[in-house]
């Protein structure tokens, strides 16, 4: 870690928005001060801020054990228009992605796309009326309302909620269904497999503590999801609320929004998803499957930045995927994409 002058420790309890590494995250464990902070996919750019400071630089996050208002809700009835990229323009991604698994060079895959959407809803009133675990609003720049755990830390242990696996709930025997689906099975077996390495990085006894169950999420629709999660859990050292930074850069990019293994499939998505665009600009994830987190100065609690619009020139993107193995079918992977742009709504 590195040292802190006098003058940068002043500046930082001041609630001086300084922090831009996982050090200065680190310095927040280590004596306790509350914030709340996100980071990019690859965990290259971080902000992190106190929650003073928080709301004047335009970020609010909000977690299950921490709330955030940004304005007020709009009382009309939401209007949502998607543009998809067409079939024939995700099959290029698709194509390289499943050449790869198929050579032995990545097992599982998560590949994403952008989807142009029109609403006559601002982003910070999707935020206010959207309902998520995880919702973040970031200076009309992007919104996001995830349903997804990264890590929870507290009373020394470290637990992650790996979530692979969605499914229309109004299908016949959904739950059945997708319990039953040997792709989405193995897709589970193998996040799970990578979350448990993962953690053994940071922690110890890493287990298994549930495997497989479902939550109910309902959308702007009405229709409902049903979703597959799993729980790992494992004991954290007596420090570790000194090296908060350094044990999430460790964790990122997170292994369910990315795949395995997981530094070679991330050089392959980033090929696969340069065939997309949003307007004129080149797609990029940016923070689009990052993390967000709360710190209370005891507790933390991060969840992956998935279910997520950004605003990029004049446009809005609602950036979305899923997990690909060799199981995968391109028509399905396709559907998943667009099945998962919604907003949730009570």
């Amino acid at each position: 870690m590195k040292p802190y002058s006098t003058k940068r420790i002043g500046k930082l309890i001041k609630n001086k928005a300084l922090s831009l590494t996982p050090a200065d995250l680190n310095y927040f464990g280590k004596n306790r001060i509350p914030c709340v902070f996100i980071t990019d996919f690859e965990g290259k750019h971080w902000h992190i801020f106190s929650l003073a400071e928080a709301e004047k630089q335009g970020l609010r996050v909000q977690t299950p054990s921490q709330k955030a208002t940004v304005g007020k809700a709009k009382n009309e009835p939401i209007e949502w228009r998607v543009f998809p990229p067409t079939l024939a323009q995700y099959s290029l991604a698709y194509q390289l992605a499943y050449d790869n698994l198929q050579f032995g060079n990545s097992y599982l895959l998560n590949l994403s796309a952008p989807s142009r959407i029109e609403t006559n809803w601002t982003l910070a009133q999707i935020f206010q009326a959207s309902q998520a675990k995880y919702k973040v609003y970031f200076d009309n720049q992007f919104v996001c309302f995830s349903p997804e755990t990264f890590v929870q830390m507290r009373a020394g242990k470290i637990y992650s909620f790996p979530m692979k696996g969605t499914i229309d709930a109004s299908l016949p025997d959904a739950r059945q269904t997708i319990l039953a689906d040997e792709k989405e099975l193995a897709e589970h077996y193998t996040i799970v497999d990578l979350i448990r390495n993962d953690l053994s990085q940071v922690a110890d006894s890493v287990r298994v503590a549930r495997f497989r169950y479902i939550d109910r999420l309902k959308t702007h629709t009405g229709k409902a999801l049903l979703q597959v999660s799993s729980k790992v859990v494992g004991n954290l050292p007596a420090d570790y609320h000194a090296h908060l930074g350094d044990i999430l850069a460790s964790l990122l990019p997170a292994g369910s929004i990315s795949g395995a293994p997981k530094k070679k499939t991330v050089e392959i998505i980033k090929e696969a998803e340069s065939v997309f665009n949003c307007g004129d600009l080149p797609y990029t994830r940016h923070f689009y499957t990052g993390i967000c987190g709360y710190f209370d100065g005891e507790n933390l609690d991060t969840g992956v930045m998935i279910r997520y619009v950004e605003r990029v020139g004049e446009g809005l993107y609602f950036k979305s995927g899923g997990g690909i193995t060799t199981q995968s079918t391109l028509e399905s992977e396709y559907n998943e994409l667009i099945q998962k742009i919604y907003v949730p709504i009570a």
